[in-house]
């Protein structure tokens, strides 16, 4: 395959509308008045502006610096010493519940330098937003944590609606694409035990979810393995999407798959048995997540559909609701405080010594 030039004009597929709208302009600027840094601005998503509108959005906890150098990543690479807000849960939490979504995924860099991988700091963060918020829909999108399974459970044991961990790349491309320290394998692990220790903790209706990007050196037959590799660990949503190299420095693209490819990546993982895809040139791991939930679960209870757009609707109009309550309760951002109890916390960083990997 010959690397498509990061200069060269891009197939009209990968053309979309700059984001606006009323919806869009309020949430930006409520996400600066509340100090939020979304993934869906910083990574410059394509689809920004619907999932906005559609109340989802996408924020990063502990930290910009991830301790791994994947090369299909811009993330900052580098070693945070175990430095972490321990504030951080506390004003996430806050600051989304005040806020018109009815989804929220919860992303997180890798954190090798961390004994649980920042585990315990997601699954509060998870934790006191639904104590807010009852009502909001929370994904986790999760590193491996080294592959100690521990850490999965912390996650899954916060009970978020959806834990999601991405497999990237198909097995032959992974020591090529990924760190040295990801594991195709060790990727399956985390996903698989996701799906075991929710059951087995009685946790009903958590789905799995991964994500695939194509473009990188695979073939057509090596993403329906992928796949299929995903469903033997249970895994019941799967998003594909074209990769877009984001500087010369990182990996080449490859190939610009077609839209009526990915139209057949769906079709194939639909029949093997995942209750929903979304495949697209376009698609990101969180691509319109509230509507994927929506549709998993519909399909999961043997219906086809449904009016989704209408259930959309009126989730968006409690969430609405929800975050005028929680405004009125908590009152203005600047008087967010941390919990009484927790001034031994409250220095904000949490000493090196008691957390790095040694």
């Amino acid at each position: 395959m010959t690397a498509a030039s990061r200069f060269a004009p891009k197939p009209p597929w990968l053309k979309v509308r700059a984001p606006g709208g009323d919806t869009y302009h309020h949430l930006k600027q409520t996400f600066r008045e509340l100090d939020l840094h979304t993934v869906c601005e910083e990574a410059r998503c394509p689809n920004v502006g619907e999932c906005w509108r559609e109340g989802t959005a996408t924020v990063m906890l502990l930290g910009d610096v991830c301790t791994r150098g994947c090369r299909f990543c811009a993330v900052t690479t580098g070693n945070p010493r175990g430095a972490v807000d321990t504030r951080e849960p506390e004003h996430v939490a806050r600051a989304i519940a005040r806020l018109d979504l009815q989804y929220v995924v919860m992303t997180m860099v890798n954190r090798d330098d961390l004994l649980d991988g920042g585990a315990e700091h997601v699954a509060r963060t998870v934790q006191r937003l639904k104590d807010l918020r009852p009502d909001i829909l929370v994904e986790t999108l999760v590193g491996d944590f080294s592959g100690h399974l521990s850490a999965v459970d912390t996650v899954v044991e916060a009970r978020p609606d959806v834990f999601a961990h991405n497999v990237e790349t198909i097995r032959r491309l992974t020591r090529t694409v990924r760190d040295v320290r990801s594991s195709y394998d060790q990727s399956l692990a985390v996903l698989e035990r996701a799906k075991t220790r929710a059951k087995a903790a009685g946790i009903e209706g958590q789905l799995t979810k991964s994500s695939i990007m194509v473009g990188v050196g695979e073939t057509d037959d090596e993403v329906v393995e992928t796949m299929r590799d995903l469903r033997a660990v249970g895994v019941d949503v799967v998003t594909i999407g074209q990769y877009l190299r984001p500087t010369p420095k990182h990996h080449d693209v490859l190939r610009f798959v077609p839209p009526e490819t990915f139209a057949r990546y769906e079709e194939e993982a639909l029949a093997l048995g995942f209750l929903y895809a979304a495949s697209g040139p376009l698609v990101r791991s969180s691509y319109r997540a509230a509507e994927v939930f929506l549709r998993s679960l519909l399909r999961e209870k043997g219906g086809e559909g449904g009016d989704v757009q209408a259930e959309l609707e009126a989730r968006l109009d409690v969430a609405r609701r929800e975050a005028a309550r929680v405004a009125l309760e908590l009152g203005s951002p600047s008087s967010v405080e941390i919990p009484l109890g927790k001034k031994a916390e409250s220095a904000g960083l949490v000493p090196a010594a008691s957390l790095v990997r040694r």
